[in-house]
């Protein structure tokens, strides 16, 4: 059995330095710095593994991603890349990804690969009355690519600056958004196909994009291939970023403990000054002069704070802020390389033509466009030898299908049915039989076995509202509301992971790691504070680092 999954026998002690909640990618990396600057820290995790969306799972010798299925800022230029270095050098390798996305219709298939510039005279080829919109559209791709090449000294945040830096930092934050601008105001499903009208009004080069909630939805993946920032997992899955950030936050002397779930942050005169946490069946108080929440933001707010802390506007922005969606996913264990069946490294868009833009991404299994890729092509440690691997998703939310035939219990948590059982194995066979039809008309042949997971299994796994996979979407809406925020009503409580910053995925969720270090040391220690905010914005090499800590 995997030592994370061993009875909990260790306790905490009687007080940190910080105490971090949730164990997924940011709590670990937050664990890990502080460890690195010499700061006391202890992370909760609720589940018996670390690493969130990230965790993974084994099953007869197939290891498989739950939720990555490319990776972005985690090549050797990359912003996440950067901070890993502060840890240690050995830091897990993802390659660039050079076949990223096919999108497939009933008769259309087309390849983007990360030299853009391929797809696009295909598609003048094809769509010839509309050269000059369709190189526009990759010309706007182009400029938002030159923003994110620049992004890597752009880490910090504000919170941690001086109003002379903030004022610099500005102009540079409004040059790297001038790209972006533009096409804020196209989102919703009217808002992407008026966006995508400035360009073609063809309904082949629509279809390409049409499924996405916003118009930059549809330019922000062609600029990261533009900027070869599409990259894949690495050896092992996604998984070994928390296995490798675990390693070093306990080596630097922190400690994280498993199936510990915080219950209610203390608060004396609106100072932080510990947790109570669940461990073991016993409420066990810890103390603490920090607490960094790398966890479901309303979860925080409203059920771990005393209810008169936190006024009414904020809960309500929060109740009502753009969530990304969660998903149902199907991981399939194959008797043969994927290969074999005619899978490659790109991961495929597959979609029906005539069905509307809600319906793409509304849940329904025959409906929805649905994204396959095979993570054994890219990576060979993840299989026995000779097998393979698929992975199969489509959208949804928590809602659908009403809560997936769940039934809710006396406290208004859900409980999973048999219903909820057959449901989701039909929702399963769905997908495997579309994927089938059109790819591989052997598949089912070569099933060994497949898992399948809802939003409900995120929600249990992640604590994130409604299951989602990467918290607030960087929407017009939210950026007006400020509805992600480092600061919380509580001084010393900071909130991280993708309830801090908009925006979703592994970037997100260390860069927001980071921003809480910063604002620690700001207060602890300000020599190690300059360290790190110079190498973060540029002006120092990791060497400042290595010799003066």
């Amino acid at each position: 059995m995997p030592k994370e999954k061993e009875k909990q026998k260790k306790k905490p002690k009687n007080y940190y330095d910080v105490i971090i909640i949730g164990g997924g990618i940011s709590g670990l990396t937050s664990a890990a710095l502080f460890g690195r600057f010499g700061i006391s820290s202890c992370v909760f995790e609720m589940n018996e593994n670390t690493g969130g969306y990230l965790a993974g799972f084994d099953r007869k010798g197939f290891k498989f991603d739950t939720a990555i299925h490319w990776l972005n800022d985690c090549n050797r230029t990359g912003l996440v890349t950067k901070v890993f270095r502060i840890i240690g050098n050995d830091f897990p390798e993802a390659k660039t990804q050079k076949k990223i996305r096919r999108f497939v219709d009933e008769k259309s298939d087309y390849l983007m690969t990360n030299n853009p510039d391929l797809l696009k005279e295909e598609l003048i080829n094809k769509i010839p009355e509309d050269k000059k919109g369709i190189k526009k559209f990759f010309s706007d791709a182009k400029r938002i690519s030159k923003s994110f090449d620049n992004y890597i000294n752009l880490g910090r945040s504000t919170e941690t600056m001086n109003l002379y830096r903030k004022a610099i930092f500005g102009l540079k934050m409004l040059k790297f958004a001038l790209p972006f601008i533009p096409h804020l105001k196209y989102t919703g499903s009217k808002g992407v196909i008026k966006g995508l009208n400035k360009y073609s009004g063809n309904k082949e080069f629509q279809n390409l994009f049409g499924s996405e909630p916003d118009l930059l939805s549809c330019l922000v993946p062609v600029a990261w291939a533009y900027s070869n920032n599409f990259q894949k997992t690495p050896s092992g899955g996604s998984r070994e970023y928390p296995f490798w950030l675990k390693k070093y936050a306990e080596k630097f002397g922190n400690e994280i403990f498993l199936k510990s779930k915080v219950t209610e942050v203390l608060v004396e005169n609106n100072t932080v000054n510990g947790v109570n946490v669940l461990m073991n069946n016993e409420t066990v108080s810890v103390n603490c002069k920090y607490v960094i929440a790398a966890c479901d933001a309303e979860t925080l707010l409203n059920k771990m704070l005393p209810s008169d802390l936190v006024s009414e506007k904020k809960k309500e922005n929060l109740s009502n802020a753009e969530l990304y969606s969660s998903a149902f996913t199907v991981s399939v264990a194959l008797n043969c390389p994927a290969e074999n069946l005619g899978f490659g490294e790109e991961n495929i868009f597959f979609f029906n033509s005539k069905v509307n833009h809600e319906d793409l991404t509304g849940g329904d299994a025959y409906k929805s466009g649905l994204h396959i890729s095979a993570p054994s092509v890219k990576d060979k440690s993840l299989v026995p030898e000779g097998c393979g691997t698929l992975n199969l998703f489509i959208p949804a939310e928590i809602h659908n299908h009403n809560f997936w035939a769940c039934e809710k219990d006396g406290e208004g948590n859900f409980i999973r049915t048999e219903k909820y059982r057959c449901l989701k194995k039909e929702f399963a066979e769905i997908l495997i039989n579309r994927t089938a039809e059109r790819f591989a008309p052997d598949l089912k042949k070569h099933i060994l076995f497949y898992d399948a997971a809802t939003p409900m299994t995120y929600l249990r796994y992640t604590g994130n509202k409604n299951g989602t996979m990467m918290g607030q979407k960087p929407s017009k809406e939210n950026i007006l509301k400020k509805t992600a925020s480092y600061k919380t009503p509580v001084k010393n409580l900071l909130q991280s992971g993708h309830w801090a910053d908009l925006g979703g995925g592994v970037l997100i969720a260390v860069k927001s790691a980071l921003n809480t270090t910063l604002m620690v040391l700001k207060k602890e220690n300000k020599r190690k504070f300059k360290l790190l905010a110079g190498y973060i914005d540029g002006e120092k090499g990791i060497e400042s680092i290595n010799l003066k800590l």
